[in-house]
């Protein structure tokens, strides 16, 4: 027997359920599959990571219903301060002269997914979990997945089929979709630290001669660390004791919060760029790290995921209101090609500033520092950046 859906969504993290709530109350019979129950994913120490959410993805998560609830235990993100270690060069952002209420906001990956898993629980959406894909396959008018839940084997079917499981997309290996995978050589050491002044909703990037070192406002005299090394560096600060890393912190770091205290574990992971060579295929597109993975420079990573959701829920909005195929590869096609342009953009924005800030060459250090202090004083300029910080660039969804 074969479960007959619209459209199946593989992948219940922020992104995958984010569509779910999206499409709750259109004419179609949709279901999330997802290998980690609610509570272990809850629980896990992953949740422990902070996330930055753009201004235009917190509109996106408020429209879904699920920012009313998660948005209280956020930290705006007020100023955006830039400079690089040694130099002289920095640029500040400031939400105040972009006439907004934050720039954007950091919050805990565990409550943002706490408030989307209550939020699914009010739809229509058939969440079966935990379920793991076994394969798929593409036909003429559907799409076939076969899946296992609780050792039972079953087949499901539907017009279309949503990837959204990740950057290891079982979906997308099952197809046979290759990638394209730019190893930055580089590996982030993730922590969170106490500060002995108040960092007044600012968030800090600092680039060093490493990569980039970004402070994330997570508290009043709180900041989420994300330490770009090399990974020669990352394996001996991952292994000092702690007051040894905390004072190779501070020095990367400077004064500007005061005095630095370790309060949490640390954390490290390689930094790549991935993307599959394409969104869409019969019947199947993927979307969020199922698609594409960014260096965490600018924080784009689940904000790029967020506006593919909303693109993408847009364009089934209006498929399903003139009763057209939401299988349809013409349909597909023109979804992947709507996001081309920004994600190409995001892309090459973090690969150019990967670059030219982690080069320690002294004649483009003095350039950056030059450019750093030019750009702080074209307002113009600045407003251009800020709108970038704030998923500005390209514009929102009718439906936000």
């Amino acid at each position: 027997m074969t479960d007959e859906y619209d459209l199946i969504i593989v992948g219940g993290g922020l992104v995958g359920s984010s569509l779910a709530i999206a499409l709750d109350g259109l004419p179609l019979r949709v279901a999330l599959i997802e290998a980690v129950g609610d509570q272990a994913r809850i629980a896990s120490s992953a949740g422990d990571r902070a996330l930055a959410v753009s201004w235009g993805s917190a509109q996106i998560l408020d429209q879904l219903r699920i920012w009313r609830g998660a948005g209280s235990s956020a930290v705006p993100i007020k100023h955006i301060h830039v400079s690089d270690r040694g130099f002289f060069g920095k640029t500040r952002l400031s939400a105040q002269h972009e006439g907004v209420e934050a720039l954007g906001y950091v919050i805990s990956a565990r409550d943002l997914e706490k408030e989307t898993c209550r939020v699914l629980a009010q739809t229509s959406v058939d969440k079966i979990c935990p379920a793991d894909v076994i394969s798929v396959t593409t036909g003429h008018e559907n799409v076939h997945v076969s899946i296992k839940e609780g050792g039972v084997s079953k087949v499901m079917s539907a017009r279309l089929l949503v990837g959204a499981d990740g950057s290891d997309s079982v979906v997308r290996r099952c197809l046979e979709i290759a990638q394209h995978r730019k190893d930055y050589g580089q590996v982030a050491v993730v922590c969170e630290v106490e500060t002995s002044r108040p960092n007044c909703s600012t968030a800090y990037e600092r680039f060093t001669a490493t990569g980039p070192l970004a402070m994330l406002p997570t508290g009043k005299r709180k900041s989420a660390v994300v330490w770009t090394l090399t990974p020669d560096d990352a394996e001996e600060k991952m292994v000092l004791p702690e007051a040894a890393f905390r004072e190779a912190l501070q020095n990367a770091f400077g004064y500007w919060l005061g005095q630095l205290k370790l309060v949490s574990r640390r954390v490290s992971f390689p930094l790549q760029r991935i993307r599959a060579v394409k969104m869409a295929a019969e019947h199947v597109v993927l979307i969020g790290n199922a698609s594409h993975q960014v260096h965490p420079i600018g924080g784009q990573g689940l904000n790029l995921g967020l506006r593919d959701v909303a693109v993408l829920a847009e364009m089934l909005l209006h498929q399903t209101g003139f009763a057209l195929d939401i299988g349809e590869k013409t349909f597909l096609d023109k979804f992947a090609k709507s996001r081309k342009a920004d994600l190409d953009e995001v892309m090459g924005f973090t690969d150019t500033m990967v670059r030219i800030f982690s080069n320690t060459h002294a004649p483009l250090s003095l350039s950056r520092s030059l450019g750093l202090t030019a750009l702080d004083l074209w307002g113009g300029a600045r407003s251009v950046l800020a709108r970038r910080a704030m998923g500005l660039k390209t514009r929102l969804p009718r439906f936000v």
